[in-house]
């Protein structure tokens, strides 16, 4: 599906608690997203992310894997101080890139 503006974003949002079973409605979500994009960059709005937790970072990375496979990528958009703190711990923070808006804000 190609949109008419091609500067257009696709938004996924994750909210709340965030389990392992959340994960295929989440990857379904996402594909829609990728496909709706021309260049299959998603932005995934975090900002009511309950639980900053390994289960929701393993949720995040699987869902960029799952990006990835579908020939996009996902960025983070609204990532609380903790996510990034994890994010920066694990390593993952090249993996899970943050929205560059959001690094400009701050």
């Amino acid at each position: 599906m190609q949109r008419t503006d091609p500067h257009a974003l696709s938004v996924l949002v994750v909210a709340g608690r965030v389990s392992a079973a959340d994960l295929p409605r989440l990857c379904t979500r996402l594909a829609a997203c990728v496909a709706a994009v021309d260049d299959g960059v998603v932005v995934c709005d975090v900002r009511g992310l309950v639980n900053t937790d390994a289960v929701a970072l393993d949720a995040l990375a699987r869902l960029q894997l799952t990006a990835r496979r579908l020939g996009g990528r996902i960025r983070l958009r609204g990532a609380s101080r903790d996510l990034r703190d994890l994010l920066a711990f694990t390593g993952l923070s090249a993996v899970l890139p943050l929205e560059a808006a959001v690094l400009v804000e701050e």
